[in-house]
């Protein structure tokens, strides 16, 4: 790489699960970065070393790039400025709440020169970076850069693929994705593939849409398959044998940053999708159908107890943003249940955590909402007090005889 652009200082604005690993990137393939954050709790901690997230290969990467990194709640001065900001969903308008964007936005401008390069990383309504931050640039400087490089990332192998994946990046020009390509490629191993700053904002929310919608057809498949009698898993394994067939899994709910928002993003337009709304609204529903299998499942039992196994979003991470679990407690309380609360990965939860042992003692019902790889060497032959397990997974299949085992999408009479 040339020496020149090695020199050039990157500000990356949001040191969230996305912008923190990024900063390392850059700082370990030779740049001098700065990470901004309004957290200055978060910004103690990176400035002694300490990573605040759990990731393989994070904190290995960090030690070996820190010296190349300072961090500050304060806006700096640079020549690139990664923004990487959340953007959550605003749920009663299910619109994007683009207030994050919008104040880094007029954070970077407050000290942006000419020739600068402006990345927005955050996941957004297509057209977001040209009607929303262009405005905000402009008013500073005309002579900037302005690109959308959206990440592909999966939890738990963030570092690599960020690597390894093929990028999109899209320019407001062909000059500034040009210049985005430059920064990337002193990193992404993989593709980078250059095109319009509004269409590699569609291409994002296009891909969690897809996968939104192929859950959602699972979710449907689990019912239809529970009113014939017919078990799902088997059904599901059977199709996919099909060389051109991929069905995924059903479960209690979609949940994370992507895919239960990102899909509301393409709705956004002006343009109507009856298909794209209708999977969000089964999505949506599922935790309310888990609710009901608790429910059936535990008649007959004087004030029963639910356990509930795993909060996170995914298997094996800490990450409880948009969980299912979420709704599925806070209806259970709301309908009187006592609810105790297991997870081996979040450390922190909007109600308070049970211990592992907590939950199996006290529980007559069991749900597993997150197929945590800890749950595997569970035993439950001592715990008489269970009854019953949902499992919303497929995930549990030697359980005692006393223990009656439910299964989404298996014959069971709600």
């Amino acid at each position: 790489m040339k020496k020149e652009l090695l020199r050039k200082k990157i500000v990356v604005v949001g040191m969230g699960y996305i912008g923190f690993p990024t900063a390392v990137l850059f700082a370990k393939a030779g740049f001098v970065v700065c990470g901004v954050d309004i957290d200055s709790k978060k910004i103690d901690m990176l400035s002694r070393g300490i990573s605040p997230f759990e990731e393989p290969g994070l904190n290995e990467a960090f030690r070996l790039a820190k010296n190349r990194m300072t961090f500050s709640t304060e806006i700096e001065s640079g020549d690139v400025y990664i923004i990487a900001v959340p953007t959550p969903l605003d749920t009663k308008r299910h619109k994007a709440d683009l207030s994050f964007v919008k104040a880094a936005s007029h954070s970077v401008a407050s000290v942006l020169t000419e020739g600068a390069l402006v990345v927005l990383e955050s996941t957004v309504p297509p057209g977001t970076a040209e009607k929303l931050c262009h405005p905000i640039f402009q008013k500073k400087t005309n002579r900037y850069y302005l690109a959308h490089a959206p990440e592909r990332a999966f939890p738990q192998k963030t570092l690599f693929e960020m690597v390894q994946n093929d990028r999109i990046i899209g320019g407001s020009t062909k000059d500034a994705g040009e210049y985005a390509k430059k920064i990337y490629g002193s990193f992404v191993k993989g593709s980078i593939i250059l095109t319009d700053a509004t269409t590699a904002e569609f291409v994002k929310v296009l891909e969690n849409s897809f996968r939104d919608v192929n859950i959602a057809f699972a979710n449907e498949v689990a019912k239809v398959c529970e009113g014939i009698g017919v078990n799902v898993w088997e059904a599901i394994s059977l199709a996919n044998r099909h060389p051109r067939v991929n069905i995924l899994n059903p479960g209690p709910g979609v949940g994370g940053h992507c895919i239960a928002v990102d899909p509301w993003f393409l709705l956004e337009g002006g343009v109507p999708s009856r298909f794209i709304k209708l999977a969000r609204e089964i999505n949506d529903a599922a935790p309310d159908r888990v609710v009901r299998m608790i429910q059936q499942s535990v008649k007959g039992i004087n004030n029963p107890v639910i356990g509930i196994l795993g909060v996170a979003y995914k298997k094996n991470i800490d990450d409880s943003r948009e969980t299912p679990a979420k709704h599925i407690i806070e209806t259970l309380k709301k309908r009187g249940y006592a609810v105790y609360i297991h997870d081996p990965f979040v450390k922190k939860f909007d109600v308070p955590l049970d211990s592992l042992q907590s939950t199996l003692s006290k529980s007559n019902c069991l749900v597993l909402v997150t197929d945590h790889d800890n749950y595997r060497k569970l035993d439950f032959k001592n715990y008489k007090n269970i009854t019953h397990i949902v499992d919303t997974r497929n995930f549990f299949h030697n359980v005692p005889p006393h223990i009656r085992l439910i299964t989404l999408g298996t014959p069971f009479h709600l």
